[in-house]
């Protein structure tokens, strides 16, 4: 049965009302636990709980399709990005996985949940300052290399077409090339209409989040060929999209 408007006003005024308290205590809860254990496990549990609890209260359910992933792989998440709610959506979808996300600097700037999402191991990226974008990018690799995935938006930046999927950038293929796991595509669809890039209601729906079989991208490209990467993962992953749009 669809929601109504009134349902989905009533959604909206409580993840209005939740998203703040819910983010800084779970922030405060990653923030205590991140250095329980050698892999932040626990604290990365706590951000799934965040997660599922945002979902929750703004309406909206998560179906999931990860058969082509292995349980217990350690994956460089390829995903598209079309919502502020895509980080919740797809640390609920992909929580038996322990990764951190490689997200812009400002991020890291909000009390209380960027501090947290740093001493975590979440990787700032600055792409202003090439230096700065090295060391990050060494510090994911680092990061793979202790046996933590990694989730990356190729795209950059929210998209607002949805018709296909936005132009890649290349820095997210250099950091899957640098980084020794393989990379797995994972198509998201419906999340644009829950709360677009420049939205300020969030709507209650049904998201759709797929993961496409991995692959090495070593076995095929090397870092002077990412524009290639860069190319064929687009294709590879707008194909996907294209089959799963409503």
């Amino acid at each position: 049965m669809e929601d109504t408007e009134e349902d989905s006003m009533i959604r909206s005024l409580l993840f209005t009302l939740c998203v703040v308290p819910l983010t800084f205590f779970f922030s405060a809860l990653c923030w205590l636990f991140a250095r329980v254990g050698s892999d932040g496990r626990l604290s990365h549990w706590c951000e799934c709980q965040w997660a599922r609890a945002l979902l929750w209260c703004a309406g909206v359910r998560v179906e999931a399709d990860l058969a082509a992933l292995d349980p217990e792989g350690v994956y460089i998440f390829m995903a598209n990005h079309q919502s502020h709610m895509d980080i919740p959506i797809l640390f609920a979808a992909l929580s038996r996985y322990n990764f951190r996300f490689l997200a812009k600097e400002s991020l890291f700037a909000i009390p209380v949940f960027g501090p947290a999402m740093r001493r975590m191991g979440h990787v700032a990226i600055d792409r202003q300052n090439r230096r700065k974008a090295m060391e990050s990018i060494q510090e994911a690799a680092d990061l793979v290399s202790r046996g933590i995935g990694l989730l990356v938006f190729p795209e950059g930046t929210r998209s607002l077409d949805y018709a296909r999927l936005g132009e890649f950038k290349t820095g997210g293929m250099i950091v899957a090339l640098k980084c020794r796991a393989k990379v797995a595509p994972v198509i998201v669809t419906g999340s644009g209409a829950l709360l677009s890039k420049h939205g300020r209601r969030v709507r209650p729906g049904v998201v759709t989040v797929r993961a496409l079989p991995p692959f090495d991208p070593h076995a095929s490209y090397t870092l002077k060929e990412r524009e290639a990467f860069k190319n064929d993962l687009w294709a590879r992953m707008d194909g996907a999209y294209q089959e799963m749009r409503p």
